[in-house]
């Protein structure tokens, strides 16, 4: 249990190299010269926060400008905004991005999906408001960054607006629904169990209560303006869940429904519809008037890329350089994509075959041989019999039970609990293990 109450709270960190992962520090995006700022900001429990600042080279009339935050998923890290940052840079509005605690090469040792990530949100706008170069504040926030978001949001109605790409609506019943995802025959007394265990375990090891985790409640108390996007095939973060959050929220709000799943790349409608949403709500400056920008066929290179633009003439000739076809947005994120894909949640492959495998030598043989791993629990009757002497050797749903676990007095601790225990079917009890073990993906949101 203790191993897989750390990897809920402890999942890998997305690891990446800043000189080779993130956006130049200085490059060209449609003609026009962007930098890279990396600084680092303190939270409030004095854990060094990474961070990077994407802005123009030159401010237009060096007004302070507009800045988007965006906000990356648990097992996500700051290099996910090169596409914010692609997207939105065009229209003078900044992009800021960061790793949250526990999270890519930030300090800290947990995450929370999004409950101490609010705190270092904070921290991070109240940096971003004594810098002098910002103006109106944005939120762009994806998975545990969009429940991120949507917390601090609510909390601060001086944000501009927000983008929620998959937030869930309440974790635990995001907990309950995976375990109906991935087709596991569970008990119902084992999920109650569970999630209590977990809840209690979370609280003492990382001192955050994952019930307290509801967007909904958050959503009827926030008036940002907001757009709500899912995957219509997402079957991690189903897509009723921001529908949830949409019917609760209480401010302006739009909802946008695509093709793909959560880590699906994102169609170009959807970061059309963003960048039309945050030039409303953030206001950005135009360039001045009778500017001129070289219009490049490649619509982003680096400043080390330079002197392969002058090795191949494109500036032998400014009308030939005019005319020639560029790249649309979504070329250039899949260029910079390359480099690093944006990171993506994956599920454990070993559980569902577990789960068939058993089901297979179930209804095979009629016999059943626990199988060996890190990730599993194992429980072992103290009469030495596999299935006890008084288990059924089949249970109908309709028979499965609740129990009570409001404390974990009610779990058994000796031979005559134990006993009492055996009177379950020993296939529920394996189905609990196997339930843990799907239950301990769900911070990989």
């Amino acid at each position: 249990m203790e191993q897989l109450v750390n990897f809920i709270i402890r999942p890998p960190r997305a690891e990446y190299d800043p000189k080779n992962d993130l956006l130049d520090e200085e490059f060209m995006l449609k003609g026009k010269w962007y930098q890279r700022k990396d600084l680092e900001v303190k939270n409030s429990r004095d854990d060094v926060l990474k961070c990077s600042h994407y802005m123009p080279l030159i401010r237009p009339e060096g007004k302070p400008l507009p800045c988007v935050i965006y906000c990356h998923g648990n097992s996500g890290c700051r290099a996910d905004a090169s596409e914010a940052a692609i997207i939105l840079l065009p229209s003078n509005i900044t992009v800021f991005t960061l790793d949250f605690s526990g999270s890519g090469l930030s300090g800290g040792e947990h995450v929370t999906l999004g409950w101490n990530e609010k705190d270092d949100l904070r921290a991070v706008v109240e940096y971003l408001r004594t810098d002098g170069n910002v103006s109106l504040i944005g939120l762009w926030g994806r998975s545990m960054g969009a429940v991120t978001s949507l917390m601090y949001g609510a909390e601060d109605p001086s944000i501009a607006g927000m983008v929620l790409d998959s937030p869930f609506s309440d974790l635990v019943d995001l907990m309950t629904e995976l375990v109906d995802t991935y087709k596991i025959r569970l008990p119902k007394f084992t999920v109650k169990f569970a999630i209590q265990y977990m809840r209690r375990a979370v609280l003492k090891k990382a001192k955050f209560d994952i019930a307290e985790l509801n967007t909904i409640k958050v959503a009827k108390s926030c008036f940002v303006p907001v757009l709500l996007g899912h995957g219509v095939d997402d079957d991690f973060i189903q897509p009723h869940h921001s529908d949830r959050v949409f019917d609760a929220y209480m401010g302006d709000k739009n909802i946008i429904k695509f093709e793909g799943d959560h880590n699906s790349p994102r169609p170009q409608f959807y970061f059309d519809s963003i960048s039309i949403f945050f030039n409303n709500v953030l206001q950005p400056p135009m360039d001045e008037a009778g500017a001129a920008f070289f219009d490049m066929p490649r619509d982003y290179f680096g400043k080390g890329s330079w002197s392969t633009v002058h090795e191949l003439d494109y500036m032998d000739d400014v009308h030939d350089v005019a005319a020639a076809p560029t790249s649309s947005t979504e070329d250039v994120i899949k260029q910079v994509r390359s480099k690093r894909p944006m990171s993506r949640i994956e599920v454990p492959s070993d559980i569902s075959a577990q789960d068939n495998q058993t089901a297979d030598q179930e209804e095979g043989t009629g016999t059943y041989s626990a199988p060996s791993s890190s990730k599993m629990i194992s429980f072992e009757l103290s009469n030495g019999e596999p299935f006890g002497p008084n288990v059924p050797a089949s249970i109908d749903d309709d028979d499965y039970v609740e129990y009570p676990l409001d404390n974990m007095a009610d779990f058994p601790s000796n031979v005559d609990e134990e006993e009492r225990v055996s009177m379950l079917n020993f296939t529920e009890l394996h189905h609990f293990s196997i339930g843990f073990s799907i239950l301990c993906i769900l911070l990989q949101l």
